[in-house]
């Protein structure tokens, strides 16, 4: 296993030793996301700006002008948050092609607590408009989305993960953007996660099909754009769908799921995520735990739902 900051440091790496055009800009946390890699390899492609967010993201709308293919490097949630005007004016409204490489997104950031947690930013991402919006599986799925990623002529958001996970998929895997991807079949439960939630998720399905139930798993790499009508192919004619994402129930993945099973029929969406309320310092196997997150939690969970449903 290979966590996603260290496949980003080397994939970043390999494309701006290949390509001058590619340069990384950093937020002073480079040992963290591991752009001290673009900085060792080749240092004419790595720039310091330091503790200000706000400033990198201009330098690197600037920098775009000029035919460069800037990157931008930092914990996500300083840039979803601090730097969001910026993002909003600068990249999202002018189509800049500016690569938003979020690292630590999500809950598990190495227990900095709420301040560093982002669990909002597939929200806040997903409705700004021209932004491609992206939360990759696993290392393999990680290192295809950051080289297409790099050609792409437009605004992209991608969460990183801090650290690794089971893979979902392996070295064959290739990146389409909205595309869903059936990960499991099953008859009795759909599920559908993103991001390396969906490991987890995976795992859920054995241990559901440890007592008798066979789940469906849907990933959903890209949250804009989607595919909606291969993601309603795939879901086929389950009565009940339950979502699963290290993010606020609001305006993520379960959002965008109701919102395209609202408009097309029935469906019943049960959304497995944080609540609305803020999140805390803790271990990585606590926190999951503790918000439902875990394959134990999100299993026990879907065998209640059908429960209920019965």
């Amino acid at each position: 296993m290979k966590a996603q900051r260290l496949v980003w440091g080397e994939t970043l790496a390999d494309l701006a030793a290949n390509d001058q055009r590619v340069v990384v800009l950093d937020g002073d946390l480079a040992t963290s996301t591991r752009a001290d890699i673009v900085a060792e390899a080749v240092p004419g492609a790595f720039i310091e700006v330091g503790i200000a967010e706000q400033n990198m993201v201009g330098m690197a709308f600037g920098l775009s002008t000029l035919g460069y293919r800037p990157w931008l490097s930092t914990f996500g949630v300083f840039l979803t948050h601090r730097a969001v005007d910026q993002l909003r004016m600068l990249v999202s409204q002018t189509k800049a092609p500016v690569r938003v490489a979020a690292a630590y997104s999500g809950l598990l950031n190495g227990s900095s607590g709420k301040t560093h947690q982002d669990i909002e930013d597939l929200a806040i991402m997903r409705a700004m408009p021209n932004m491609t919006v992206i939360a990759p599986a696993d290392e393999h799925e990680a290192e295809a989305v950051f080289r297409w990623a790099a050609e792409h002529d437009g605004p992209v958001y991608v969460r990183v993960a801090r650290d690794a996970v089971s893979p979902v998929f392996d070295e064959s895997y290739s990146f389409a953007p909205g595309v869903p991807h059936l990960v499991a079949e099953g008859t009795d439960v759909t599920l559908i996660s993103t991001g390396v939630q969906t490991s987890r998720t995976l795992e859920a399905v054995s241990l559901l099909a440890q007592r008798g139930i066979s789940a469906k798993l849907i990933h959903l790499p890209t949250l804009k754009p989607l595919d909606a009508d291969r993601l309603v192919e795939l879901i086929g004619d389950a009565q009940t769908v339950v979502t699963v994402e290290e993010h606020s129930r609001i305006g993520g993945l379960g959002g965008l799921v109701s919102e395209v099973l609202s408009e097309r029929g029935g469906t019943r969406v049960i959304r497995i995520g944080l609540e609305d309320r803020w999140s805390e310092s803790a271990p990585n196997d606590f926190l999951l735990d503790k918000y439902g997150l875990s394959p134990e939690r999100v299993a026990a969970a879907v065998v209640d739902e059908l429960a209920r449903s019965v």
